[in-house]
C-alpha cells in the first residue's frame, strides 16, 4: 500500500486546512444582498404605483472577508429609479466596498394622447387617456394626471398614443404683448403698484418687460392673475 511520508501528509493536511479556512472566511452573498434590498425598499417607500425591486447577486466566488455589519449607500447623483449601481460597504473587521446592480420598476398610470394633436392646440380632457406602464422606463417629466395638461397648448404636433411630457406643453400667456398690466413691488412694510405696457407676452412664472408711464422699462414675473411682480 502506497503511503505518503509524514512530511508529505503534513503538507497535504496544511493545504486542505488553508483551503477550508479560506472558504470559511469568505463573505456570504446573502447578508450583502439583504442589506442592499432593505436599503432600496426604504428609498422607494411612498412612491405612487406598484414598486418592484431587483438586486443583482454578489459574486459567490468573491474574495471579501466576512463583515460584521455591512451597510448600503447610493453613489453621488444616483437615485433608486430604473437601472442603477448600489454600493455596500464594510467598516469592520476589514474595510471594503462592493457594488451591485439593481433595478427599480414602478408600475402606474401615465397620460397618453388618444388622438393626434396640432401644434398650438389647446388640450382638453377628451384628448387624453391613461396607460399602465413602468414609470422608471419613461422620461422624468411624463405626466401622470390629465389635469396637468388640460387647458395648456401643445408646443408641437403630437401623434396618437404618445406619452405626454411636461416639456411638450405650453401654458397660455396670461400677459399679452402691448396690453396694459398692473405692476407691483413690495417689501418689509410697503407695497407699490403702477400700470404699464407689456413689451412681451408671458405665461405665469415667465419674465415680462414692462414700460412704465415715465418710459422706464422694468422686468418682473407674470402672476396667475395677470399682474407683474417686481422682485426686490
Amino acid at each position: 500500500m502506497n503511503r505518503l511520508s509524514l512530511p508529505r501528509r503534513f503538507a497535504a493536511f496544511a493545504a486542505l486546512f488553508a483551503a477550508t479556512a479560506h472558504l470559511a472566511a469568505q463573505q456570504p452573498p446573502a447578508p450583502v444582498e439583504a442589506v442592499a434590498r432593505a436599503f432600496v425598499e426604504a428609498q422607494t417607500r411612498g412612491l405612487a404605483g406598484e414598486v418592484s425591486i431587483e438586486i443583482g447577486p454578489l459574486d459567490p466566488g468573491n474574495q471579501l472577508p466576512p463583515c460584521d455589519a455591512p451597510s448600503a449607500f447610493l453613489p453621488a447623483q444616483t437615485r433608486a429609479w430604473g437601472a442603477f449601481s448600489l454600493g455596500v460597504r464594510c467598516e469592520r473587521p476589514v474595510a471594503w466596498t462592493v457594488y451591485l446592480q439593481a433595478r427599480v420598476k414602478v408600475s402606474a398610470d401615465y397620460v397618453v394622447t388618444v388622438r393626434p394633436l396640432r401644434a398650438g392646440q389647446i388640450i382638453g380632457p377628451g384628448d387624453l387617456g391613461p396607460r399602465r406602464g413602468d414609470l422608471a422606463a419613461l422620461p422624468d417629466d411624463v405626466l401622470t394626471d390629465p389635469s396637468q395638461a388640460t387647458g395648456r397648448h401643445a408646443r408641437h404636433a403630437l401623434a396618437k398614443d404618445r406619452p405626454l411630457r411636461a416639456g411638450m406643453l405650453r401654458t397660455p400667456a396670461i400677459v399679452r404683448q402691448g396690453g396694459e398690466v398692473t405692476v407691483f413691488s413690495h417689501g418689509a412694510g410697503f407695497q407699490v403698484s403702477n400700470t404699464g405696457r407689456a413689451l412681451n407676452s408671458a405665461a405665469p412664472g415667465e419674465a415680462v418687460r414692462v414700460r412704465l408711464p415715465d418710459n422706464r422699462v422694468v422686468t418682473g414675473t407674470a402672476r396667475t392673475d395677470g399682474t407683474v411682480e417686481i422682485a426686490h
